[in-house]
């Protein structure tokens, strides 16, 4: 197919020097060109973005954490008592 392309001076003369020195026409040298610049721009967007967790602020903490283990432990035996007291 063909279609009229405007391509800066400097990008021709590149192009012109490339097909030159790999014995090629400009029309192979320019679909080739092409088509590995498009094939990096699809490997460009293929690349999975990394992933990025929210986060929020939970304010002050409403008990004291310095005992956090002790805390867990009598919450997990006022649960147990409650389920005892479930089963009469």
């Amino acid at each position: 197919m063909r279609s009229t392309v405007r391509i800066d001076d400097d990008l021709m003369t590149t192009v012109k020097t490339r097909a030159r020195g790999e014995g090629v026409s400009m029309t192979r040298m320019l679909n080739r060109l092409v088509r590995l610049g498009l094939e990096a721009l699809s490997r460009e967007a293929d690349k999975p973005r990394p992933y990025r967790e929210k986060t929020f602020r939970m304010g002050r903490p409403q008990v004291n954490l310095d005992k956090a283990l002790a805390l867990v432990a009598s919450l997990e035996d006022e649960e147990t008592l409650r389920k005892m007291s479930l089963r009469k």
